[in-house]
């Protein structure tokens, strides 16, 4: 066995600059794959983190549209129901129209208490309920616009126009590497009662009312019985799972992730071929010795490991490379992607599947020459000597 690894080994760097280059293809194959996994992984994170006994009341027309917030407490009496909660988008600018970040108007207690996974001191937790103009961030957002408790915040409203200005009583971290954590919350109701004074028709209205059930399996009964109640109302109301509706915004742009999954697997294909091209032309140039060493009594095995132990040092040493750059090119992606896609981490899955393509690439890249090693007849072999 010694023998065998120190021929693959100097087999391998016999053409150092072809070698050299058939490695750093193959590094850009497995990071480039990496990515783009990475970036559809984050692209269905929120789905994916959903919590199977939350459901969303909407309204059934678009989600553009309010919904009175009278509608909260004939949702609390619904039977099944644990918990009632609501939020507005807000969509502010924060000094700069590039500075992009979720922005919501939330209940506070009760939000919080449907959501665990935003992990908060109970410390901060206390003021941020106790404060109306406070808000509570991510901190990862806090650690890219340099947010320390205390610091005041003015966002420019889109929606909503005017300067608007919170306190940060809270930096919050995510349960799971995949929970967001470049978001900002605020009192909804600092916003109605300033909507009030300056835009009595926008008072009063929830964008989404978020319902807690009382047990994951009656998470249906409790949709149908939600939009029984406002059947045949002026606002109509559609209740989803929270995975259906996180789902609702990535379908927007399926089309777009399709292609970006099949470009991840086109990546690998072509360096498959660029691999399987590298190790041809070795073969051809090793005919006369592949003879020889049948002459000398070795088996076709022997061959076969050879050429297949070539074939996958160099994929497995262009994978290795390729998965180690990976969680610094995601890490530096995202965070110019800013807020853009939460969640935005390398999955074990991830790294699963590089190595498993960087292993494919190097079997099959070894199987035609390893035929014809096999097939090659000692005369004609030696022949390539003369």
């Amino acid at each position: 066995m010694p023998l065998v690894l120190k021929l693959i080994a100097r087999n391998a760097w016999r053409h150092r600059l072809r070698t050299s280059l058939t490695v750093a293809g193959v590094v850009v194959a497995v990071l480039a794959f990496g990515l783009l996994r990475t970036f559809i992984d984050a692209w269905y994170s929120g789905a994916e983190a959903s919590s199977a006994s939350r459901v969303v009341t909407r309204n059934a027309i678009s989600i553009a549209f309010p919904l009175p917030l009278a509608y909260k407490e004939r949702i609390r009496a619904v039977p099944g129901v644990k918990r009632v909660s609501w939020a507005n988008w807000f969509g502010g600018v924060y000094k700069e129209p590039k500075n992009f970040f979720a922005q919501f108007a939330i209940e506070p207690a009760s939000y919080l208490a449907i959501y665990p996974e935003l992990v908060l001191a109970e410390t901060q937790r206390a003021e941020f309920i106790r404060d109306r103009r406070a808000c509570i961030v991510g901190i990862r957002l806090a650690e890219k616009y340099g947010f320390r408790l205390g610091d005041t915040v003015t966002l420019k409203g889109t929606i909503y126009p005017g300067d608007w200005n919170f306190v940060v009583r809270g930096i919050y971290r995510g349960a799971t590497a995949q929970s967001d954590e470049q978001s900002f919350f605020f009192h909804w109701d600092y916003l109605n009662e300033s909507l009030k004074k300056t835009a009595p028709r926008w008072a009063n209205g929830i964008g989404i009312f978020v319902v807690e059930a009382e047990r994951p399996d009656s998470v249906a009964e409790v949709s149908l019985a939600i939009d029984s109640q406002f059947r045949n109302s002026s606002a109509e109301t559609l209740t989803e799972t929270e995975k259906a509706f996180q789902l609702s915004f990535v379908a927007m742009s399926d089309a777009i992730i399709s292609a970006i999954r099949i470009v991840s697997y086109v990546v690998v294909l072509i360096i498959m071929v660029v691999m399987a091209n590298t190790m041809a032309m070795t073969a051809r140039e090793r005919t006369a010795e592949y003879a020889t060493l049948k002459a000398l009594g070795f088996r076709p095995s022997f061959l076969a490991l050879l050429i297949l132990g070539e074939s996958l040092l160099l994929a497995g040493s262009g994978g290795l490379i390729g998965l180690a750059l990976t969680d610094p090119a995601v890490s530096k992606l995202g965070e110019s992607l800013g807020g853009f896609l939460p969640g935005f981490v390398v999955s074990d899955e991830t790294r699963l599947i590089q190595i498993a393509a960087a292993a494919a690439v190097g079997i099959v890249a070894a199987l035609a020459p390893i035929r014809s090693a096999l097939v090659l007849p000692i005369v004609a072999g030696l022949r390539a000597y003369a």
